[in-house]
C-alpha cells in the first residue's frame, strides 16, 4: 500500500512539473529561427527583383518592419482518489489533465515604396560609404567594379537599359591597382570637417616604406587618372570628372542601377531570346576585357541541389551556386549596401499585418 501512496506522490508531481514556465525557453529557438527566415527571405526578395528586372518586370521590396511572437499555455490537473489499508476494499484513483498551448505570431510588413524607394533604391551610394567598405577590409576588386559607374572620366561597362556600353580600355586596370595598393596598406583615406561640419573625404597614398612595385603602382594610377604624381591626398568628390588634378572623382551607383547591372548579366534561357521576353546580354557577346561578369547567376528547370539562394521564375529556377564563392561575395556585399543605405522612416508607410499560424 505504501508503494501506491508513493506512486500517487510521483504522478501529482510530474504533472504539476509539467505547468513550468515556456516563455524563456522559446527566446533561444524563436530568436535564432525568425532570424534565419527572415535574412533567408531578405536574399530570396533580393534575386528575385533581380530576375524580373531582367524581364522588365516590377521589382517591389517588403520589409519585415515587426515581429510579436505570443504563447499561451492553459492547463489544469484533476487528481483524487482513495487510499484504504484493507484488502477488502478497493483502492481507487482518478487523474484528470488538460492544456491548451497556442503559439500565434503576428508579423508586420512594409512595402518601399515613394520617398522611402527613392531613398534607398534611387539615390547613389556615397563615395564615402564605398571607400569605408574598403578601409574594413573588403576587396576593392569585389567593391569598386559594383559601386562605381565611372571614375575619373574612366567609365565602367553597362550592361542593361539604355545606353549599353562597355569598359573604358583603362577601367579594370584601375581597379586592379587599386586592389594591389589595399592589399600592401598604401593607400587609405580620412574624413575631414569644417567649423559648419561640412564633410570632406580624402584619400591618403603612403608613399614611404614602401616597394618599388608599390610605387610603381601608385606612379601608374596617378598616370590614368589624371592625377598629380607624387601627392600625398587627393579630394574624393561625387561626379564623373574631376575638376582637377588632386581631385578622385567617382561616379557611383545606387541599389537599383547595381540591380539593373546584375540583372543585365544573367544568361536567360536561349527560347526567352528568341520569344521576346527579354533581350541577350553583352556579357554573352564581348570579351571578357571588356565586360566583366559581376555575379553568376544559372538557370535550369529543375530546383537546384547546392544553391547558396534559388527563386522560380517564369517556370525556371534561378540560381547562385553555393560553390561559387566569388558570386556568394558579391551578393553579401549588396545586402551590406542595403544596411547602409537604409534611411528609416517607416511610420508614414501602409503597413500590411498578418496574423501567422
Amino acid at each position: 500500500m505504501m508503494t501506491r501512496k508513493y506512486l500517487i506522490l510521483i504522478v501529482g508531481g510530474l504533472l504539476l512539473a509539467a505547468c513550468s514556465h515556456i516563455g524563456p525557453n522559446t527566446v533561444p529557438r524563436d530568436r535564432f529561427d525568425y532570424n534565419t527566415a527572415v535574412s533567408d527571405s531578405w536574399k530570396e526578395q533580393t534575386l528575385l527583383n533581380i530576375v524580373k528586372i531582367r524581364y522588365a518586370d516590377m521589382p517591389l521590396f517588403m520589409e519585415v518592419a515587426s515581429i510579436v511572437s505570443g504563447y499561451t499555455l492553459e492547463s489544469s490537473v484533476n487528481l483524487g482518489g482513495t487510499i484504504v489499508d484493507s484488502d477488502v476494499v478497493p483502492d481507487t484513483l482518478s487523474l484528470g489533465a488538460a492544456g491548451k498551448y497556442t503559439d500565434r505570431p503576428t508579423i508586420t510588413y512594409a512595402p518601399i515604396t515613394g520617398e522611402h524607394f527613392n531613398k534607398n533604391f534611387m539615390t547613389p551610394v556615397p563615395p564615402h560609404a564605398v571607400l569605408f567598405m574598403l578601409q574594413a577590409g573588403w576587396p576593392a576588386e569585389i567593391v569598386l567594379p559594383l559601386t562605381l559607374d565611372a571614375i575619373n572620366g574612366l567609365r565602367a561597362p553597362k550592361t542593361a537599359g539604355a545606353g549599353q556600353r562597355i569598359a573604358n580600355a583603362d577601367y579594370y586596370r584601375v581597379i586592379e591597382l587599386l586592389d594591389m595598393l589595399q592589399g600592401s596598406s598604401a593607400i587609405g583615406m580620412r574624413v575631414l570637417r569644417d567649423e559648419s561640419g561640412k564633410q570632406t573625404t580624402m584619400v591618403v597614398i603612403r608613399r614611404n616604406n614602401v616597394s618599388a612595385d608599390i610605387l610603381a603602382a601608385q606612379d601608374e594610377l596617378a598616370k590614368l587618372l589624371g592625377m598629380r604624381r607624387g601627392a600625398k591626398e587627393y579630394t574624393v568628390t561625387f561626379g564623373e570628372v574631376a575638376k582637377s588634378d588632386t581631385e578622385l572623382a567617382m561616379l557611383t551607383r545606387s541599389m537599383l542601377s547595381m540591380m539593373v547591372e546584375l540583372a543585365g548579366q544573367i544568361t536567360v534561357p536561349g527560347e526567352h531570346v528568341t520569344e521576346g521576353r527579354t533581350v541577350a546580354s553583352l556579357v554573352d557577346t564581348y570579351a571578357p576585357d571588356d565586360v566583366r561578369r559581376l555575379m553568376t547567376i544559372q538557370h535550369s528547370t529543375d530546383k537546384p541541389d547546392d544553391a547558396f539562394i534559388a527563386v522560380r521564375y517564369k517556370d525556371y529556377w534561378f540560381w547562385i551556386s553555393d560553390r561559387d564563392f566569388h558570386s556568394k561575395r558579391i551578393f553579401a556585399y549588396l545586402m551590406i549596401l542595403f544596411s547602409l543605405t537604409e534611411s528609416g522612416g517607416k511610420e508614414g508607410l501602409p503597413l500590411v499585418t498578418i496574423p501567422a499560424g
